[in-house]
């Protein structure tokens, strides 16, 4: 039991280390490249970018052709320093990576960022209300209540059937 504690302790080590200087150049290469928001988008979604290569109150010309979105702007936008523009994904958009790039229009600076184009859109998280559960809520009383009901049935069945095993009757 020691050696699979060892052993796990040992690959989550591992991987904290693997991954905490790589969680570091992607923090470092988003501010200096495009940041793609959302990374991921469906056909006829909308997709902002934006980066802070370009420095305070300038503008950039975005193209994001390779998706067959065309053209668009990228002006100051509400973070310090950045510039941001959108763009619509098309909704004949096939499945891949494209690659979107900015210019930024002084010193002419090129960032670059990638999207992903998928079909499906991506899981939702958290819980969702289906109706499923108490009419009333999660309420604790009543699952505690819900719970004590069952068990005296299941214990009334299992004596019934004792008794009925036993030749004594109903």
């Amino acid at each position: 039991m020691r050696r699979t504690a060892r052993l796990m302790t040992g690959a989550a080590l591992a991987a904290a280390a693997v991954s905490g200087p790589l969680t570091a150049s992607v923090h470092a290469a988003g501010s200096a490249g495009l940041e793609v928001r959302p990374s991921s988008a469906v056909p006829g979604g909308s997709v902002t970018v934006g980066t802070r290569a370009c420095g305070a109150d300038a503008t950039a010309d975005g193209d994001a052709s390779a998706v067959g979105a065309g053209h668009f702007t990228l002006a100051p936008g509400s973070r310090d320093g950045e510039v941001t523009g959108r763009f619509e994904v098309p909704p004949s958009a096939q499945p891949g990576t494209y690659e979107i790039v900015a210019a930024c229009v002084r010193g002419g600076r090129e960032v670059r960022g990638d999207l992903v184009v998928t079909l499906t859109a991506v899981q939702p998280r958290g819980s969702v209300k289906t109706g499923v559960g108490g009419a009333l809520g999660p309420d604790p009383v009543q699952t505690a209540a819900g719970v004590a009901a069952l068990a005296v049935a299941a214990a009334g069945g299992t004596w019934l059937l004792h008794r009925r095993a036993r030749g004594d009757g109903i």
